[in-house]
């Protein structure tokens, strides 16, 4: 038993040794997630806030509608592109969806009317057919914005009123979601990708065939894999975590040595598929295809650049069986909302049946050569 399990932990070592002398694959399994968790972050910050990008064409002289359009320019709801003066050029924007609409200030905006001793006027709103719901909640901003200057002109009672009250519950942001979604994308490129890539090279050169001669098992060629592959994940997920808490500020609220638990259990599953297409795979011709026909599949349905919730529910019903689908929920569960792993019942059990179907085909399919 002590030289079999010096077997696995000698090809662990020769396997880790490996990878990080090529720096091709650091890149792939460390680099390449970070550009995608820098992109995607970016993306979900400047989501943050509802901002609308609108042209602001003043027909009006007065000093009212001047004193308005800087007022907007202000206000971080409106965007105002300074570089449209004319209709026809906002126009132009809007049917490139350069802007989301236009404001027209008529000439008469802001003028006093006779017997009145403030100034009124009705300002326009322009959009698109193909940009109604956004032109429809810009009116109703600039809508509620005008409100609040007439309160300073007329003071009338209201009858009815509502207020806003903050909960004691917090939801999670968009970049929460991203963030879980980018991890599954990093363990799914280090257990498919890396032996797809691996295994029709070791095979091409000979090696595998040498190594069926000597005493080596399948299981334990499989099992010191499986060990380095999880030793250079959590090398991978856990710069992911420190660059996202750095950057980004995301908030881990679980326990790591749970979530670490959790990161090898995943790449276990994951790496399963790996094993099965790499190994059963003769040439990197037959290993690419496969592995795509496999990967982009589980990517874009389980929940890896978009939340599930936004699928059909019947779709919801059948993407929660695949194989990276408990992966990203029991990651972002324990990460950004303090989940234990015993609390991960559901997303454990299909893991556990995954993994014993995977890696039953993986033993059945390997070959040598």
């Amino acid at each position: 038993m002590n030289k079999q399990l010096f077997t696995v932990l000698t090809f662990t070592k020769i396997s880790t040794k490996r990878f990080f002398r090529d720096r091709l694959a650091i890149f792939f399994s460390i680099a390449f997630p970070l550009i995608f968790l820098f992109v995607f972050g970016a993306i979900s910050g400047s989501s943050n806030g509802v901002s609308f990008k609108v042209a602001v064409i003043n027909e009006s002289h007065s000093a009212f509608s001047q004193k308005f359009v800087q007022d907007l320019s202000k206000n971080k709801i409106f965007k105002v592109d300074k570089s449209v003066t004319t209709t026809a050029q906002a126009e132009d924007k809007m049917s490139k969806s350069q802007i989301d609409g236009t404001i027209v200030l008529p000439q008469n905006f802001g003028d006093t009317v006779a017997g009145q001793t403030y100034p009124g006027g009705k300002a326009q709103v322009v959009y698109t057919q193909n940009n109604a719901s956004a032109g429809q909640t810009l009116t109703s901003i600039l809508d509620q914005t005008l409100k609040g200057v007439n309160m300073q002109y007329v003071k009338a009672p209201v009858p009815f009123s509502v207020e806003s009250k903050q909960s004691n519950t917090q939801s999670l942001s968009a970049f929460d979601y991203t963030f879980s979604g980018l991890l599954g994308f990093s363990i799914i490129g280090l257990g498919v990708f890396g032996p797809i890539n691996v295994f029709p090279e070791l095979k091409k050169q000979g090696i595998l065939r040498r190594l069926r001669t000597t005493q080596l098992k399948v299981w334990q060629y499989f099992v010191s894999t499986m060990l380095s592959q999880a030793a250079i994940g959590l090398v991978a997920i856990s710069i992911q975590f420190a660059v996202a808490i750095a950057v980004f500020h995301l908030k881990v609220v679980g326990n790591y040595l749970e979530i670490a638990a959790f990161v090898v259990l995943s790449i276990f599953l994951i790496l399963g598929i790996g094993l099965a297409v790499g190994g059963w795979s003769k040439n990197e011709r037959q290993a690419a295809p496969l592995g795509n026909a496999i990967v982009f599949p589980l990517l874009f349905l389980s929940g890896t650049f978009f939340p599930r919730f936004l699928m059909p529910e019947w779709l919801q019903n059948i993407t929660a069986y695949l194989p990276l689908t408990p992966v990203i929920d029991g990651l972002r569960l324990m990460a950004t909302e303090g989940k234990h792993l015993i609390d991960l019942g559901p997303q454990l059990a299909v893991m556990a049946v995954w993994t014993v179907v995977i890696y039953f085909i993986a033993f059945k399919v390997f070959r040598w050569e």
